[in-house]
């Protein structure tokens, strides 16, 4: 039996851990605020404005050195040269998302260099007026034609191996994953999919195992603005019957 993945997601500012509660941030750091070294997969995020992004190329490497966990690694990716810096300095894969609205092609040239496994791409999902789902690209600032089907079998074609599903409403809020969203994706594509956003009990994330056809939960303010671990999720869903690779393995930062 294939075992789900539990996927610890950090989000960078300008060098910084960002956390948000609601997208409000909160810099608040304790140095042992996860048990890191339980988790299955590691993503890491750079939401920052300036173009060099220089701290974040220093903080995927240190990662990369320091830790034993696959790392997917995404935010403002929009060409090849950024791309092979990432792989330089240890990405397993990476994360797009806007840069294909514009050019798709940069899937397919990432795919061809270092394989389709090595990329996820995300579908950011905004609720409109007409209560119909569109995709949001730049950061959620911007509404584009495709509806979230259509994005994801786009990205497919052109050779990415992963999807990200985010609901941008859901994002932040501890409110629980879009359970009938990302059930309607997942029915209609044969690739793996990650959830991400919403997660505040250990049940949303067994009800998001449970009720979709998701292989990973990625999760992150539940631990910031909750006493929880990764480790305590293991045991939860393993009490529930979810098969989760769990284990005993002291990896330290």
């Amino acid at each position: 039996m294939i075992k789900k993945r539990i996927i610890l997601a950090l989000t960078f500012k300008d060098g910084v851990l960002f956390r948000t509660k609601k997208f409000k941030p909160d810099y608040r750091y304790t140095k042992n605020f996860i048990d890191l070294w339980s988790a299955d997969e590691m993503i890491l995020i750079d939401i920052s404005e300036n173009k060099q992004k220089k701290n974040f190329i220093d903080i995927v490497k240190f990662f990369s050195n320091n830790c034993h966990l696959p790392i997917s690694v995404g935010g403002g990716i929009k060409n090849i040269s950024q791309v092979k810096k990432l792989f330089k300095v240890g990405a397993d894969k990476i994360i797009l998302n806007s840069s294909s609205f514009y050019d798709w092609d940069i899937i397919k040239k990432v795919s061809q260099i270092y394989g389709s496994q090595s990329i996820i791409h995300s579908v950011d999902c905004k609720l409109i007026k007409s209560k119909k789902f569109k995709v949001a690209i730049n950061n959620g600032t911007k509404i584009v034609s495709y509806n979230p089907i259509e994005w994801v079998k786009k990205a497919i074609s052109y050779g990415c191996g992963e999807i990200l599903i985010n609901d941008i409403d859901y994002d932040g809020s501890l409110i629980g994953y879009n359970i009938p969203l990302i059930k309607n994706i997942t029915s209609k594509i044969k690739k793996p999919c990650l959830a991400l956003g919403g997660a505040g009990s250990w049940n949303h994330i067994y009800e998001l195992f449970k009720k979709t056809k998701v292989s990973g939960a990625c999760t992150q303010n539940i631990y910031h603005f909750t006493n929880e671990s990764i480790n305590s999720l293991k045991n939860y869903l393993k009490s529930k019957k979810i098969p989760i690779r769990h284990t005993n393995d002291n990896y330290t930062l």
